[in-house]
């Protein structure tokens, strides 16, 4: 086979990406490297190669791994929660990527958690389907080592997230009520939409004012929804898919304040997420 044409690019760019995010986290890394495996395959003679999705994927992988690795002190550091950086997946998407549930929020929060190794081994075989002696040489290690940490992965994921995922369109409906609720100053009703184990995270990274631990305990948490309202006075918001999720953005002056992601169950929220970090929502934009 010959170098890549763009057409054989463009067909096998959403796996490559996709790879890319699932490992990292960040749409600015992960389209370094893509970039960086396009560079790859233009310079590779690539005429003994059989399955061009996979050879891609894996060059992805390997590079997404050395990455992760340095990444893991930056990571550590960081100031208060972290969470990935949002993909838009809708209708405003410029990247095409493979939305299924391993891209989402929750899902990217939970794996965060995992050693890099153990987190690479997940998404190529749970989501690319890789037979472990291929992840095996993407980490370096064996079969049945690899085959380890794949299990290992997978059941931290399940300990760690083992609610059903709600619908998009009950998730918009408690994401929307919710925001009502907070722009009244309605507290009850706040309390009311939220489930009793509900947790709080806000990524701030540093940068601008966030709690800097989980938050528990739904009063606590209605406040914390509805300060910023009252001192901000934000006049704007609007639906954004992200992470093949619906997500709230809420502006002020045409200036994104903030984006809020959340888990629903049963129809209450188990899991309000609030982005704040500016480096996180430049890529969202503003209206």
């Amino acid at each position: 086979m010959a170098n890549p044409v763009p057409a054989d690019w463009e067909a096998h760019r959403p796996a490559v990406f996709g790879a890319a995010y699932r490992i990292l986290g960040t749409v600015a890394e992960a389209e370094d490297v893509t970039q960086d495996v396009w560079l790859r395959a233009s310079a590779a003679d690539l005429s003994e190669v059989r399955d061009l999705r996979a050879w891609l994927v894996t060059v992805a992988a390997r590079t997404s791994y050395n990455v992760l690795k340095s990444a893991r002190v930056r990571r550590e550091a960081y100031v208060g929660p972290w969470l990935p950086e949002p993909l838009l997946t809708g209708p405003d998407a410029a990247e095409q990527v493979m939305v299924d549930e391993s891209v989402g929020t929750a899902m990217l929060v939970v794996m965060e958690r995992l050693s890099p190794s153990e987190r690479v081994a997940l998404v190529l075989h749970d989501v690319f389907d890789f037979p472990f002696d291929q992840v095996a040489e993407v980490l370096g290690a064996t079969p049945a080592a690899s085959r380890k940490l794949a299990s290992r992965a997978r059941a931290k994921v399940a300990a760690a997230d083992g609610r059903p995922r709600a619908s998009k369109a009950e998730t918009e409906r408690a994401l929307k009520a919710f925001k009502a609720a907070a722009d009244r100053g309605d507290l009850a009703e706040l309390v009311r939409l939220l489930h009793p184990e509900a947790v709080y995270l806000a990524d701030g990274g540093g940068q601008v004012p966030a709690s800097r631990r989980p938050v528990f305990g739904v009063e606590t948490i209605a406040r914390l929804v509805v300060r910023p309202i009252r001192l901000r006075r934000p006049d704007a918001f609007r639906i954004v898919e992200v992470n093949g999720l619906p997500a709230m953005a809420t502006y002020k002056a045409g200036v994104l304040c903030w984006l809020d992601t959340a888990e629903v169950a049963d129809g209450r929220i188990t899991a309000f997420r609030r982005l704040v970090n500016p480096e996180k929502l430049a890529r969202i934009g503003h209206i």
